[in-house]
């Protein structure tokens, strides 16, 4: 069977937004603080300066979310809604009350929805029920129609990713928790890419733990519900077969589908997030065993 076609569209936007991210990335703080106002306006936090378990969010557009809002009069399920312990590290490098789209002024090429990251925040605080002290930070850095090997090491996407991950550990103080992965669906369009994917995946593991000083790194990668091209079992055996320690998978198939039948529906993303959260209380409370 013969490769899909490419899709020049899609690259050149993931390219675009990339280009984008670095731009807030190395601009000074004043104009990156425009920059993203003129995006959109969030509302700051009380607990921006308080120590938070931080988690990057990485990937492409199911990570960013392409999920659509519940028609009215239909309320916002609960886990999307905003907490005022949960925080977004803004493109701006602000903390601000986390709400959906998390990733408006990030993937700004695209239109942003609802992804995994907000149900995965609030399993983690039913789970610290009995607590006020967790205050949890996203850091948003996905963008749609992106290839691993943009996110290679050198690459604008890993540099911004890994500046902004440094920023949110050190403003407030805190700890990073893991890398939420979820991507790999523009890399099923070419056999080579395919086939590629693993080494390119362990490599960006390994590059990450050492830029960011946690050689134990937990990365919780998501096993590709759907895929862009003929090649997506190549990936997802690859994402099966990663032999690092501390990566573990969650697997998104059989999760529903929008229309499109390559973006999660807001059904399948609210699932996911839990997932992703249970998978990283089970991480925890192995580790935790272990001592």
């Amino acid at each position: 069977m013969k490769p899909a076609a490419r899709r020049p569209p899609l690259l050149l936007c993931a390219l675009a937004a990339a280009a984008a991210l670095s731009i807030l990335l190395i601009a000074p703080p004043p104009l990156a603080s425009h920059l993203s106002s003129l995006l959109l306006a969030f509302p700051a936090s009380p607990y921006a300066g308080s120590p938070k378990l931080v988690f990057l969010l990485a990937g492409q557009s199911n990570m960013a979310g392409r999920g659509v809002a519940p028609p009215p009069p239909l309320p916002l399920p609960p886990p999307f809604r905003p907490h005022p312990r949960v925080l977004r590290l803004a493109a701006s490098r602000r903390w601000v009350v986390a709400a959906p789209p998390l990733h408006a002024d990030i993937d700004t090429h695209k239109a942003c929805g609802f992804g995994p990251a907000m149900p995965f925040a609030h399993r983690l605080l039913l789970h610290a029920a009995d607590s006020d002290d967790l205050v949890l930070g996203l850091v948003p850095c996905a963008v749609g129609g992106t290839r691993i090997w943009m996110w290679a090491k050198g690459e604008p996407l890993y540099e911004a990713a890994v500046a902004r991950t440094r920023a949110a550990v050190a403003a407030g103080g805190g700890t990073l928790g893991a890398v939420l992965w979820f991507q790999g669906e523009s890399d099923t369009i070419e056999l080579d890419d395919a086939t590629a994917y693993g080494g390119r995946m362990e490599r960006l593991v390994n590059d990450l733990r050492a830029d960011l000083g946690v050689p134990n790194l937990l990365v919780i990668q998501v096993g590709l519900a759907s895929g862009e091209g003929n090649y997506t079992d190549i990936v997802r055996e690859a994402q099966r077969n990663i032999k690092l320690p501390n990566v573990i998978l969650v697997d998104a198939i059989g999760l529903p589908l929008r229309n499109d039948q390559l973006h999660l529906s807001t059904e399948a993303q609210l699932q996911l997030g839990d997932m992703l959260g249970q998978a990283f209380l089970k991480f925890n409370s192995s580790m935790d065993s272990r001592q």
